[in-house]
């Protein structure tokens, strides 16, 4: 285990080599709260960006206030352009007709528009997590469509699901009370299910319609 953080922690110190404006995405999922505590030992107060659709598991939202008043996080909650209620009201359940463009409004613009404040992004990515995942790569150029480039920053790339949870047990990093109900991938409540596949953690996300909100996948990543 300690081979694994090492090497995540050279390609941290790879990534923030003559660079200030950092950031990381974080959903608050056992991979996410891994690579917030070895960013943090390097610097603290980064910026944590989650995206805040109003539709997430009142568990997960009790566990990101635990989490902030536990480590003093900087959390900076993504918000998009219309609440839940203001959407729905043109929309009606456009998270089940076209989940598509739901994640679109809800996750991929308003993120992209934040993003565009940094030049470094870390995530906690994983080979693993999906077949759509499989090629993933520790340090990627990631383009917004304002056309500014990223640099994006999988550290935990090649991480098995053992490592995430032994390193977070080894750190005393509590975890979601979801995993508890055989969650092995967690986004909004709606379209998220228990696993279908027992081989893909995300096959329980959208009913199996898509594996991805469309965030990773932009611009060919």
């Amino acid at each position: 285990m300690a081979t694994k953080a090492n090497e995540a922690r050279e390609i941290i110190a790879k990534a923030l080599e003559n660079q200030s404006d950092v950031c990381l995405t974080c959903s608050f999922q056992a991979e996410d709260m891994v690579a917030l505590q070895l960013l943090r030992e390097r610097i603290p107060n980064v910026p944590v960006l989650f995206l805040e659709t109003g539709y997430h598991f009142a568990e997960l939202y009790a566990y990101r206030d635990e989490m902030t008043a536990r480590y003093g996080l900087n959390l900076v909650n993504v918000m998009p352009k219309q609440t839940v209620a203001e959407q729905e009201s043109v929309f009606p359940q456009l998270n089940k007709t076209k989940p598509d463009q739901c994640c679109k409004l809800r996750k991929v613009e308003p993120l992209f528009e934040a993003l565009d404040d940094y030049s470094v992004w870390f995530t906690g990515l994983r080979r693993v997590q999906s077949p759509t995942r499989a090629n993933l790569q520790p340090l990627d150029a990631f383009p917004l469509p304002t056309g500014k480039q990223l640099l994006k920053v999988s550290a935990l790339f090649d991480w098995t699901d053992k490592d995430v949870w032994a390193f977070a047990k080894e750190q005393d990093i509590p975890l979601v009370s979801l995993y508890d109900q055989g969650y092995t991938s967690i986004g909004c409540e709606p379209c998220t299910a228990l696993p279908a596949d027992p081989g893909n953690a995300r096959s329980g996300r959208w009913a199996g319609r898509k594996l991805e909100c469309g965030i990773h996948i932009a611009g060919g990543h």
